[in-house]
């Protein structure tokens, strides 16, 4: 603490990631990423993106890898804004599109950065619990209000909405903006994207970190009426002119590009997801239903704390909320089979 804080910086509650240890041996299973390495045409594109050209500054406008995403959606440039990372993306969002004179209506229980991003802009924010399934009930976001953010699925309980009632909230919020996080979509959710058409008012965001195996890129991108996409860009060239540099770009176009790749690998891990959740389930834990590239679980009989803290001791890593409601459930990220298979045989030698 300093006495040169601002005051906004007093207030910060800063957000807080999933461990990076190294350890020997370890299955890591508390971050969500993804365990198969990305595209290999994504890997070849960023190896011939370094060279002397380095030394130029970038393409500030990202004209390239818009259009690799207006060409995955269906969409137009002007319809697609790119960041370094989506939680970059969701911080602009925030700044330009979420602040008004009403609240902004958010899910107890979602991506923590959400409560970090409002307390950095000022932003008013309401709330709604999630229903006693740990499900968004689309019925309480009926109510006057600035704007509204949803992940879907969401985090970290892994738990989506059908696109029908994604299209209920766009419907009975026609003059507020409204976001859909969609950072785990291509492991069995509907993207909202096919809403677009229809609705000035929604923006989709999605990442690269997961899926595409690029956590390590840190590119995102949002998809929206280019009304609010411009919005976007004001934001962004008033921060940061060149955000993400060639050898970002070059990976990211050629991991969209690469549509088989992400399809092969990510029915790779619902198969592993599925098939952990029912031994999980045989082990005696509840395990709330996943669209997600992890689970979402606990034990009637033992304590989420002590679950985490003993498989810790046996070199696995899972992430472990202390928040009201959920500080009994373990998320789970869906590794490779053989690491999921460690981590079963781990707990059946801990709940002996």
């Amino acid at each position: 603490m300093s006495r040169f804080w601002s005051k906004v910086v007093h207030g910060l509650t800063p957000y807080t990631p999933g461990e990076q240890v190294q350890m020997p041996n370890l299955v890591k299973l508390n971050t969500n990423e993804n365990p198969y390495g990305p595209s290999p045409r994504a890997i070849a594109a960023m190896q011939a993106a370094v060279g002397d050209g380095l030394r130029k500054y970038s393409d500030p406008s990202n004209a390239g890898l818009k259009d690799a995403v207006a060409r995955r959606f269906g969409l137009t440039r002007e319809q697609v804004f790119v960041g370094n990372s989506s939680d970059e993306v969701l911080a602009h969002t925030f700044h330009a599109l979420l602040k008004h004179e009403l609240p902004l209506l958010r899910p107890d229980i979602s991506y923590s950065f959400y409560p970090t991003y409002c307390s950095l802009y000022g932003i008013e924010s309401l709330e709604l619990p999630l229903n006693e399934r740990f499900e968004v009930d689309v019925a309480d976001y009926h109510r006057p209000c600035g704007a509204i953010i949803i992940a879907n699925p969401n985090a970290p309980t892994g738990i989506a909405l059908p696109l029908a009632q994604i299209e209920a909230l766009l419907q009975s919020h026609p003059d507020q903006p409204v976001v859909i996080d969609e950072a785990y979509v291509d492991f069995g959710g509907e993207s909202a994207a096919a809403l677009l058409h229809r609705y000035d008012n929604l923006l989709v965001i999605q990442t690269l970190s997961k899926s595409r195996s690029l956590a390590g890129l840190r590119v995102g991108f949002a998809l929206g009426h280019p009304d609010l996409i411009a919005g976007l860009e004001r934001v962004k060239n008033s921060f940061n002119c060149y955000p993400l540099g060639q050898v970002q770009q070059a990976g990211a176009i050629a991991a969209l590009d690469d549509v088989a790749y992400t399809e092969q690998t990510s029915q790779a891990i619902i198969a592993s997801r599925t098939w952990l959740t029912s031994q999980m389930q045989a082990l005696g834990f509840d395990v709330l239903p996943s669209h997600a590239n992890f689970i979402f679980t606990r034990h009637p009989q033992r304590d989420g704390a002590q679950l985490a803290a003993a498989l810790r001791e046996r070199a696995i890593l899972v992430r472990h909320f202390k928040s009201p409601r959920i500080d009994q459930f373990l998320r789970i990220s869906i590794g490779t089979d053989e690491e999921c298979g460690k981590l079963v045989d781990a707990l059946k030698a801990i709940l002996a």
